[in-house]
C-alpha cells in the first residue's frame, strides 16, 4: 500500500482551515451585530433635533448579487441611498434614508432637518 504523507497533512490541515474560517464568520458576525446594536443605543440616547439645513449631496451605494443555480444565473441588487445635508454652521451630514425619502429631496433643497443621532427622522421643505 502506499502512504502519501502530502495527503495525511491535507487531512489533517483541513479540519483545523475549516475551524478557523467557521470562527472568523462566526466572529464578523457577531461583531456586526454588536456594532449595530451600538450605534441604536447611541441613536436612542441623542437628542432629538429639528435645524435649517440644505440639501447638499444625494448619492446612491449599489452591491450586486449573483446567484448560480443549476440551469441559470439569477443577479439582484440592494441600493442604499444616502443624502448629506449642510448646516448654517458649514458642518456637513450624512444619513442614510429609505428610497422613498431620497426620492422626495433635491439637491439645492433648503428646509427643517430631523435626525436623532445617525438617524434620518424627516425633512421639510421651506416655501
Amino acid at each position: 500500500m502506499f502512504h502519501d504523507p502530502a495527503g495525511d497533512f491535507l487531512f489533517s490541515f483541513a479540519p483545523i482551515f475549516i475551524g478557523i474560517v467557521f470562527i472568523i464568520v462566526i466572529g464578523t458576525i457577531l461583531f456586526s451585530l454588536f456594532k449595530g446594536v451600538k450605534q441604536w443605543r447611541v441613536n436612542e440616547q441623542s437628542p432629538r433635533l429639528s435645524v435649517p439645513a440644505l440639501v447638499k449631496i444625494k448619492r446612491t451605494n449599489v452591491s450586486g448579487h449573483t446567484h448560480h443555480h443549476e440551469s441559470h444565473h439569477s443577479h439582484s441588487s440592494t441600493t442604499t441611498y444616502f443624502t448629506t445635508f449642510e448646516f448654517e454652521s458649514g458642518d456637513r451630514l450624512e444619513l442614510q434614508l429609505s428610497g422613498s425619502e431620497y426620492g422626495q429631496l433635491a439637491e439645492g433643497d433648503n428646509g427643517i432637518l430631523t435626525f436623532q443621532g445617525t438617524r434620518y427622522l424627516g425633512f421639510k421643505r421651506s416655501v
